[in-house]
């Protein structure tokens, strides 16, 4: 039997000096007043062989990793989702996780909490914890459901925000949600944030 310590040494040491190798290489990278450095960059055709690396992306492609929904509602896309619409949703494809009602199982609750913030067992929830409803359509689209990220339709992540925000008392049994109502939409806990001092951010 090898004897364990010494084994473990043999088999790290390869991994150790590649590690410092790298590390010297990084401390001995020319700066920018090295001359060859200046040749490299400054030398047309090196230059050119540096450009055509890689391939530009199509703006087609591009659309389709920049989904982000910034909380003014910027970023939001077309489509429009009802409450009655977001109850099916839901028990389809997130009450495994969320509850049947969006009180929470595996994944975490969702309705209720109001007015326990401030308290020793604050309850956070859409309804009382999220600051934007905007940013609510972003998680939900860029992340849910857990086990199938990115697969909801804009129409289906509309429809789920209404249900939710109607399960909080936010918007009533008949809303329709689009961009512009949307993006309308004042959060219980809207003030509870420290504002971005950014400018052009709320």
């Amino acid at each position: 039997m090898h004897n364990a310590p010494a084994l473990k040494h043999r088999l790290l040491r390869p991994l150790m000096i590649g590690v410092a190798a790298v590390s010297l290489a990084a401390c001995s990278t020319p700066t920018r007043d090295d001359g060859a450095q200046n040749a490299l960059t400054h030398d047309p055709t090196q230059r050119a062989a540096i450009d055509v690396i890689g391939t530009p992306l199509t703006a087609t492609e591009i659309a389709a990793w920049n989904i982000d929904v910034a909380p003014d509602g910027r970023g939001l896309p077309a489509g429009s989702g009802d409450v009655a619409t977001g109850a099916h949703i839901f028990a389809a494809k997130c009450a495994a996780c969320h509850g049947a009602n969006g009180e929470g199982g595996l994944g975490d609750r969702l309705i209720g909490g109001r007015g326990t913030l401030a308290s020793d067992k604050p309850v956070r929830t859409v309804g009382s914890y999220w600051p934007y409803a905007t940013t609510l359509f972003d998680y939900i689209r860029r992340a849910m459901p857990y086990n199938a990220p990115q697969s909801l339709s804009a129409d289906e992540v509309y429809a789920l925000s209404a249900w939710m925000l109607n399960r909080n008392g936010i918007v009533p049994d008949d809303a329709r949600l689009d961009a512009h109502s949307l993006a309308a939409i004042r959060m219980p806990n809207r003030d509870g944030f420290v504002p971005d001092p950014r400018p052009g951010h709320l």
